[in-house]
């Protein structure tokens, strides 16, 4: 069994706790204060305040999203859509052959928010929820940073 090393890392969207295990970033909670140190923890602290100061706009970090293979299907899909932009669950439905409500449903379970950007999937009729701490207020804050906020007026 693999240790599971966690490191915290305080941005304008709340304090991140980013989780590793076998090397791997694995999930992304809020709110939790951890300190562990590993090389993997290391880059992705660095990248995350790179992206939190807006100098960052694609992560390049290992990962391992757990869970099914649809569930990987869907955070691959999301990983895709470029920083300032965004995409419809129906967008991402399209082009995976399932019901865009099978992809809202994968994009609440994103296990590593923000690294993989569901807060860049939006409703047909625009801003839907988002599972991270501070909710659609948080999706709102991570978009305006990416200056996708137009598409919320």
């Amino acid at each position: 069994m693999s240790q599971i090393r966690r490191r915290s890392v305080k941005t304008q969207f709340g304090l991140l706790c980013i989780v590793e295990e076998a090397g791997e970033i694995t999930r992304l909670d809020w709110g939790i204060s951890a300190d562990d140190h590993s090389d993997v923890l290391h880059a992705a602290e660095i990248q995350m305040l790179a992206y939190a100061r807006g100098e960052l706009e694609m992560f390049d970090l290992p990962m391992n999203v757990k869970g099914t293979d649809f569930q990987r299907d869907v955070c691959a899909a999301m990983f895709a859509i470029p920083f300032g932009y965004t995409r419809t669950y129906g967008e991402i439905a399209k082009d995976l052959g399932v019901p865009a409500q099978a992809v809202g449903q994968a994009c609440g379970g994103n296990p590593i928010p923000i690294i993989i950007p569901c807060h860049r999937v939006m409703g047909a009729k625009g801003l839907t929820g988002f599972s991270g701490e501070g909710g659609v207020e948080t999706k709102v804050a991570l978009l305006r940073h990416e200056g996708a906020a137009g598409l919320l007026i």
